[in-house]
């Protein structure tokens, strides 16, 4: 297999799906490109190529094209190795943007300083040989793209537009006092807003789009001179300017949303060097480093806590409304803001690998990504656009020359529809919603690799989750406490001073509940492990032993009864271990690991949503029963690996489309066979990397609420293809009936790709 790289852009100024077409379109002609992928929303470009391709011949192609470009860091290594990792056998077109052949490739040379501007402004600075013939181009082309960082007004496009309209209005003063130049007047005043448009337009017929928005409105404008309308074709271009002012505001919304994310991390850091702490740029920490967060500090690292106790207000990554309490080893992230404490925390990522950073490139990948819906309506526009031009010649030249209808009138009406047939609001009903919905959901800790990944997931009839850190928490803890003769709390206290030290599951279960209940723990003597029974040890002149049942029946410690009540216990799912005080049973601690506190309600929302769930576990059928008996849910247990695959496979059979939940480390392979694998429970890392999506705080009910946000995006881009293509449907009958003409026809396309967009980033607002 032929080796292909990919290299990754920021391209400054898309404001519209026409724009990622014609940049599409134009950098596929290049030879040596296999692949490009365009986000408008994310304003980010990825183009894989066999590695003979002129990197500065397709960077040359974007800056004619009127747009500025510049290479995002960490590009251009080889691909072919991962091709085909994670595309998985169902189907979806998420291009395996897991992260690994650009893994530190995103924000660090200007990504943590835009604050969620539109960040165009690396357009410039670098040391492109093109950088004169790009001046020269932005300096005519209309469609500006330019950072629109500060007030509308002060963009080069809003700038241009005041211009079309200051000359509007001097030419409806002109033609008011000196009527007999009014017509010229009007053609200067439509020729300074048409120039940059029609530039625009030609540059895009030579790079393979003949029929864009720009040469439909040229050709209108031009048209409606030639007919004697030159007032209305200067106003259409205003118009024109205006629609596109507005989708450059709405598109530079959107994007502020996902960008937003990265100013979130502070720019310094607070780095302990020799025992004295000095302050540092955030970016520079490297892994290892220790740094000092003060009370009320935002941390400005991925990290583990060294030293330190402190509420932590995880809701600028998570959402959570409660600050989270956070101890020593326990993982804070960069971005979250420290509450009550000092801590001291080890880095564990570097700045453009951290949490935020890896989200927001995981987003922004994501967006390149086309959903089912969205490479529909590509190839429908594709055929909807020359189709609508050959619908304009028809209408312009069919009555004139067969029913001997007036030219003017029938020209006029063909230029009308030639504005409304624009496919701007269509191309992006679907990619602007589903930015919207991307980028809501990692506000929430859901992410979503793709279109494909957030259009299926609506779909979804069958959950399947793991067991073990995903509906349990993934650790035991103690349930029962059964003494015979002492109290509870002395059979705890005797127990724990048996595990002091062991980092066994079961014995850290015993020591943590020592701790949540107060009990004391003295030291033990003459402590002894006892290979597959426990432990033993001397407490206070008494011989204490720690023993699991057969181990106790051996030495005929138990009687009939308390037999009766550990297989009881074991029924339920519990692991269950004996205290003996000089060789007689004193008590029985049981443990299991508990269903985590939001699971109930988290299935509660699945089932409301209609959508059924079951539990695959490893665990032995006795423990497995137990749980999703407390959880109401369905579940087959003992089940290796390779058994979870097939249950996937046959569930997918019965007709259900099925997402599979679990750490996505053991359950890899039956992600990979479920129509929609879903990472929770097994650390951001595993999270971010694997499989098609990932809850990243854990909770059961996120699973519901991805698959609630799926349905609400699903209903987002129905409302704005019906509202594109009703928009124009109602302009294109009224046209033709003579009742509207080239005002109304402008304003129904740019009004309509405004509208669309509103719609669609009201999906950053929903609560779910």
């Amino acid at each position: 297999m032929a080796e292909t790289s990919e290299t990754r852009y920021r391209v400054g100024g898309m404001d519209c799906a026409s724009c990622a077409t014609k940049i599409d379109t134009a950098v596929r002609r290049v030879a040596g490109v296999a692949d490009v992928s365009v986000s408008v929303m994310a304003g980010t470009m990825t183009v894989r190529h066999d590695g003979s391709s002129d990197l500065k011949a397709i960077e040359k192609k974007v800056t004619g094209l009127g747009y500025s470009v510049a290479p995002l860091a960490g590009n251009a290594a080889p691909a072919h190795a991962h091709s085909s990792q994670h595309r998985h056998d169902h189907g979806h077109d998420h291009r395996d943007h897991a992260g690994h052949d650009h893994d530190h490739a995103v924000h660090d040379h200007e990504g943590r300083d835009h604050a969620g501007h539109k960040h165009d402004h690396v357009s410039h600075d670098h040391d492109h040989s093109h950088d004169d013939g790009e001046k020269e181009i932005e300096g005519l082309h209309g469609h500006d793209h330019a950072p629109m960082a500060g007030p509308w007004w002060q963009s080069r496009k809003g700038r241009l537009t005041i211009l079309s309209g200051a000359a509007l209005v001097a030419a409806y003063a002109v033609g008011h006092l000196v009527p007999a130049i009014a017509s010229y007047a009007f053609i200067v005043a439509m020729l300074i807003g048409l120039v940059p448009i029609a530039r625009r337009a030609v540059m895009a017929a030579l790079s393979g789009t003949p029929f864009s928005i720009e040469m439909l409105m040229t050709i209108a404008a031009v048209g409606a001179v030639i007919i004697n309308a030159g007032e209305e074709a200067a106003t259409v271009v205003f118009l024109f300017l205006v629609g596109e002012l507005l989708e450059g505001v709405a598109a530079g919304k959107a994007r502020e949303s996902i960008q937003s994310l990265t100013a979130l991390v502070p720019k310094t850091a607070l780095l302990e060097d020799n025992g004295q702490t000095r302050e540092v740029p955030a970016e520079s920490l490297s892994v290892g480093a220790i740094i000092m967060v003060r009370p009320g500090d935002r941390i400005s690292a991925d990290g583990i806590i060294l030293s330190g106790e402190s509420a932590i207000d995880e809701a600028p990554v998570t959402g959570e409304s409660t600050p989270v309490r956070k101890g020593v080893d326990a993982v804070a992230f960069a971005g979250t803001v420290n509450g009550d404490a000092v801590l001291r925390v080890r880095v564990t990522a570097a700045a453009a690998d951290n949490t935020i950073a890896r989200v927001v490139k995981l987003v922004e990948e994501a967006q390149e990504s086309k959903a089912p819906t969205e490479r529909f309506i590509d190839r429908f526009s594709r055929y909807y656009t020359p189709g609508v031009v050959v619908v304009a010649a028809l209408v312009a030249v069919v009555p004139p020359v067969l029913f001997a209808g007036p030219w003017g009138e029938w020209v006029y009406k063909g230029l009308a529809i030639l504005l409304i047939g624009c496919p701007c609001a269509l191309v992006i009903s679907t990619p602007a919603a589903i930015a919207a919905s991307l980028s809501s959901g990692a506000r929430r800790g859901l992410l979503m690799k793709g279109g494909a990944v957030l259009e299926t997931l609506g779909k979804v009839t069958m959950v399947a989750f793991d067991k073990t850190g995903t509906l349990t928490e993934g650790k035991p803890q103690v349930t029962d406490i059964i003494s015979f003769g002492l109290r509870e709390a002395q059979v705890l206290s005797r127990a724990a001073v048996l595990e002091q030290g062991s980092s066994h599951p079961l014995a850290l279960a015993i020591l943590n509940r020592a701790k949540a209940d107060g009990v004391p723990v003295p030291p033990a003597f003459e402590l002894e492990a006892l290979p597959g029974k426990g432990v033993s040890g001397k407490v206070g002149g008494e011989t204490v032993d720690l023993l699991s049942p057969p181990a106790a029946r051996e030495r005929g410690a138990l009687t009939a009864k308390q037999d009766v009540l550990i297989t009881a216990l074991n029924d339920e799912g519990k692991s269950v271990s004996v205290l003996l005080i000089n060789g007689v049973a004193a008590g029985l601690i049981a443990m299991r690991d508990e269903p985590r506190a939001d699971a109930q309600a988290g299935l509660a929302m699945l089932k409301s949503a209609g959508v059924k769930a079951m539990m695959l576990t490893g665990d032995n059928k006795r423990t497995a029963a137990a749980v999703a008996g407390v959880l109401g849910i369905d579940w087959r247990g003992e089940m290796m690996p390779e058994d979870k695959q097939r249950v996937v496979g046959e569930l997918k059979r019965q007709g259900f489309v099925v997402a599979k939940v679990g750490d996505g480390i053991n359950d890899a392979p039956a992600l990979a066979a479920a129509d929609i694998g879903i990472a929770m429970g097994g650390g951001t890392d595993v999270a971010l990397e694997t499989a098609d999506a990932a809850v990243l705080h854990g909770r059961v009910g996120d699973v519901a609420r991805m698959i609630e946000l799926s349905k609400r995006t699903m209903r987002n881009i129905l409302q704005n293809i019906t509202i594109a293509l009703g928009l124009k449907a109602v302009f294109l009958v009224t046209t033709i009936a003579g009742m509207t003409g080239l005002w109304p026809a402008i304003l129904a396309d740019t009004g309509a790709t405004v509208l669309v967009t509103i719609n669609a980033l009201r999906l950053l607002r929903i609560k779910i």
